[in-house]
């Protein structure tokens, strides 16, 4: 009798205030052929709430992989990557700066505070859907991830 492994089911925590941008994001990553569940916050406070599981986020999931805008509200993506980087119990969580921003100087500094990576959203739709694609197949399907 051979039997496969029920396959896992990846934790995604989307961090974005566009309402346009989290729709197609999730359209994106509702295909494919990795298992997913997709929480989406649209500002920082939020998602370091959830991460740390605290208050009505005590009972969350912890993500395995966090796709994070920078510019958010209440608490910008800087100083969530900068709080998450510096957590001992959060870091290991790969953290993908997808963000609008085309500055050099902006994916330098999200490098320096320990970005797992910075992708700069296209403006084309075809092209998006692609980029989340090729981050889905890099981090959910190639890369190991942290237990």
């Amino acid at each position: 009798m051979n039997r496969e492994a029920p396959q896992k089911t990846f934790e995604i925590l989307l961090v974005d205030d566009s309402f346009t941008d989290v729709t197609l994001i999730r359209q994106a990553l509702s295909g494919g052929r990795v298992p997913k569940n997709i929480t989406v916050v649209d500002d920082g406070v939020e998602a370091l709430a959830l991460l740390r599981r605290a208050g009505s986020y005590r009972d969350s999931a912890r993500p395995d992989l966090v796709l994070l805008d920078l510019n958010l509200c209440r608490k910008d993506g800087r100083e969530v990557l900068m709080e998450v980087k510096a957590d001992p119990r959060l870091r290991g969580i790969p953290v993908v700066i997808l963000t609008s921003s085309q500055s050099p100087e902006d994916a330098r500094r999200c490098y320096d505070m320990q970005a797992n990576s910075v992708v700069t959203k296209p403006l084309d739709l075809d092209d998006l859907v692609q980029t989340v694609w090729s981050i889905e197949k890099f981090w959910l399907n190639t890369a190991r991830l942290p237990a």
